[in-house]
């Protein structure tokens, strides 16, 4: 595959700064870090960001995330290794970047509104807005993992 735009900072600085902002605050917002990453790897996932993908499973080993939690993501309901809240985000994470026209069914809202804070969750529902962000801009300008978009 070939890069697309390789200079396409030089050309949306502006957005490229705000979606940074955006990132900070859904860092800031309380979600643990290790749920953010899983939420960042399982939209790339199904979005097929190699770039995102990549990235996010550098940061999260880097932080400390095991392989094993990695290597099932993409099967996290049958794997053992997450927590109820980390589920909960999972499940949350797959209906927007799958969202249909049905929207977010309510059992799976109602399972995330049980396991964060309103502050919590509105910071993960923006957190995932910004993956699937990133990802369809590193999508479609064919970014590389390890390259600078």
């Amino acid at each position: 595959m070939t890069h697309r735009m390789k200079r396409f900072l030089n050309h949306s600085e502006a957005a490229y700064q705000a979606w940074l902002a955006v990132e900070q605050h859904v860092r800031s917002a309380g979600v643990p870090h290790a749920t953010l990453e899983l939420v960042k790897l399982r939209a790339s996932q199904i979005n097929g960001c190699a770039f995102c993908l990549d990235m996010h499973a550098r940061d999260a080993r880097e932080h400390g995330e095991s392989e094993v939690r990695l290597w099932t993501l993409a099967g996290w309901r049958e794997a053992p290794y997450y927590t109820p809240a980390e589920r909960a985000a999972l499940a949350l994470t797959e209906a927007m970047t799958l969202l249909d026209a049905h929207g977010v069914p309510d059992e799976i809202w109602d399972e995330a509104a049980a396991h964060f804070e309103e502050a919590q969750l509105a910071a993960l529902v923006v957190g995932i807005v910004q993956i699937n962000t990133w990802n369809r801009v590193n999508v479609a300008l064919r970014v590389p993992p390890m390259t600078k978009i």
